[in-house]
């Protein structure tokens, strides 16, 4: 059903990217620019996101034919990939590496930081183009669910760019130890979809 492909797919990919998750990043790495540069950036790194999910999207199970890799071995993996993102986000361990990013940005100056870290790997990352590939595999060809698939990465995508506009109300909504809850219950929702990917790759393995 297409509300079904849908609720699934933007649960998925809203907990994968996390935009409430990415606001404490953001805010480090354009602290000290202006308010229209901030802008600049957010819309920025919004666009080159969407633009690397929707490509996954679209063209990532004709890159797996390419490769000889079945959809089934994919799912698989990227399920066991989306499983160790998960399990860091409940353990805490991303959020210390997105602060590392953050920091490394800084420190080497980035000139487009829009591009790096924000959009990649921190908004399509590994995680992110997995899970794009993975819902377009799921939607067996149907331009319908593809379409709708695409719906949803803009709307990810766009939930990114309102997180990063209202970055520095909702760090302060939020705070420190919400973030830390959000994230744990996050990672727990995550895991329970990466599990579903694998037993779904396995069944059709064997069946």
């Amino acid at each position: 059903m297409p509300t079904e492909f849908v609720v699934s797919a933007l649960v998925t990919l809203v907990v994968v990217v996390d935009p409430a998750g990415l606001v404490p990043t953001f805010v480090g790495i354009t602290q000290g620019l202006p308010a229209a540069a901030r802008r600049s950036v957010a819309l920025r790194a919004s666009v080159i996101a969407a633009i690397v999910l929707m490509g996954a999207a679209l063209i990532g199970e004709w890159l797996l034919r390419k490769l000889s890799i079945s959809l089934p071995a994919f799912r698989i993996a990227g399920g066991l990939l989306l499983f160790s993102i998960a399990s860091e986000m409940v353990f805490g361990l991303r959020t210390a590496r997105q602060s590392q990013t953050a920091e490394q940005a800084i420190e080497e100056r980035v000139r487009n930081i829009a591009a790096f870290p924000l959009a990649i790997p921190l908004m399509a990352g590994p995680g992110a183009i997995t899970a794009a590939v993975l819902l377009a595999g799921r939607s067996s060809g149907d331009p319908l669910q593809l379409a709708l698939l695409i719906v949803v990465v803009l709307v990810v995508c766009l939930l990114c760019l309102l997180a990063f506009i209202t970055a520095d109300r909702i760090a302060r909504i939020i705070g420190t130890t919400g973030n830390i809850v959000l994230s744990r219950l996050l990672g727990v929702l995550l895991a329970a979809l990466a599990v579903q990917f694998v037993v779904d790759g396995v069944r059709a393995l064997l069946g």
